[in-house]
């Protein structure tokens, strides 16, 4: 194909992300009032509890199997690098701006997760049906690709509420501290509030001579109870459960996500769910038809949100510019090195539809779920709006060149 055919064929699925993006921030105009804060909000809750993920599930059972798993194992490895090589630039560039505390979680989330949701489910297919496409008969090119795509989209979910959740929750609290509200009744519950009393009771005598000094820890250490190792162990894992809030994990996308991967793997689940005689197959056409409004309903509210950063916020312009380094030229190019290493050392098949989906992973937008992240927490709204404005806006120009550049590379 010629550059200008790669192109164009690369620009159809950014234009139709912006026409809806655009339609989004019209429809959350004041004078419009159609997709107000509250709608968005309303809305955002259904996207989350519902349409996302029956898409995941439905997605993940219809395409997913025993087979296919073995066959894209690079696919989880693939999203893990993005997360450490983001999460490693992210860390540089807090190290160079120096941002508030309570903004870091935001700009490490911003760095480290990408939008493999709903952009895949757009990119790829559109790629596929595009006249002259480099990867072949268009439905086979659409099952692989929507196979890939519910992977990603799966694995990406699990990534964004273990980690960049977190992540958010805990530099979220800087900002209680900074207001001198800052809860401190976590630690004090993990240590069971030893690290709040004295050292010594308030009765205890004051040691009056050396001897005594030495004699007396002797005598304590013999009449402290012994705690059984596996108490030890059950706090400990209580610890870590309070700390990294593990319940995130079982989200409403990654819940789904577990059930379309067990739906897949088993053949009798999926022979008695998936297909058109299958005797369940009501269930299935259900779930599809509410994860059908998903990529619409996000990508509205996405619009919505944007209009929100052109309002401003305090963010430092140097903050924006390093994000849109990082994820824009940085991690593009890094994605190059990691995906001809893989393949160099025989990871990944040469095929040129999964060759183009493994690098797309390191040049699309942040996430979008983390505005919904920071909108649980309070914290960081305004300045996520603002990120997502410039990112999202310099994507229609940044993705469509590195997506040439990609079809050009595996054609």
């Amino acid at each position: 194909m010629a550059i200008l055919d790669l192109f164009i064929t690369a620009s159809i699925p950014v234009l139709k992300v912006l026409l809806v993006t655009v339609l989004g921030s019209f429809l959350a105009l004041d004078r419009i009032n159609i997709l107000g804060e509250d709608a968005r909000k309303h809305m955002n809750r259904v996207v989350f509890f519902v349409f996302f993920p029956a898409l995941v599930a439905t997605d993940l059972a219809k395409t997913i199997t025993y087979e296919s798993m073995i066959k894209l194992w690079f696919v989880p490895l693939n999203v893990l690098m993005t997360y450490l090589i983001g999460s490693a630039l992210g860390w540089v560039l807090i190290q160079i701006s120096r941002p508030p505390s309570h903004l870091r979680g935001l700009i490490l989330g911003c760095c480290a997760a990408g939008n493999m949701g709903p952009m895949f489910m757009i990119i790829i297919p559109a790629v596929c049906s595009e006249k002259g496409s480099p990867f072949g008969a268009p439905d086979v090119c659409n099952t692989n690709g929507l196979a890939y795509s519910s992977l990603s989209m799966a694995i990406g979910a699990i990534f964004l509420w273990s980690y960049v959740y977190n992540l958010v929750r805990v530099s979220s609290k800087s900002t209680e501290g900074i207001d001198g509200s800052t809860n401190s009744e976590e630690p004090s519950k993990v240590l069971n509030g030893s690290s709040t009393e004295p050292l010594l009771p308030k009765g205890s005598p004051v040691l009056k001579n050396q001897t005594d000094h030495f004699a007396l820890p002797c005598s304590s250490v013999e009449e402290r109870p012994q705690v059984p190792i596996s108490v030890k162990f059950r706090q400990y894992l209580q610890m870590l459960s309070e700390k990294l809030s593990l319940k995130t994990l079982f989200v409403p996308s990654t819940t789904a996500a577990i059930i379309g991967f067990f739906i897949g793997v088993v053949p009798q689940i999926q022979r008695l769910m998936i297909g058109e005689s299958a005797p369940l197959r009501v269930i299935e056409d259900s779930a599809s038809l509410l994860g059908e409004g998903a990529i619409p309903a996000i990508t509205l509210i996405m619009g919505g949100n944007l209009l929100r950063g052109l309002k401003g916020s305090d963010i430092h312009a140097s903050l924006i510019v390093g994000i849109v380094v990082v994820r824009y030229i940085a991690f593009p190019l890094l994605g190059i090195l990691v995906i001809k290493g893989a393949l160099h050392f025989g990871l990944v098949h040469p095929d040129p539809l999964y060759m183009f989906f493994l690098l797309l992973h390191f040049a699309v937008p942040p996430a979008l779920n983390i505005g919904t992240i920071t909108q649980f927490f309070g914290a960081g709204e305004r300045e996520c709006s603002v990120i997502m404005l410039w990112t999202y806006g310099l994507a229609s120009v940044s993705l469509t060149l590195w997506s040439t550049f990609f079809l050009w590379f595996v054609a």
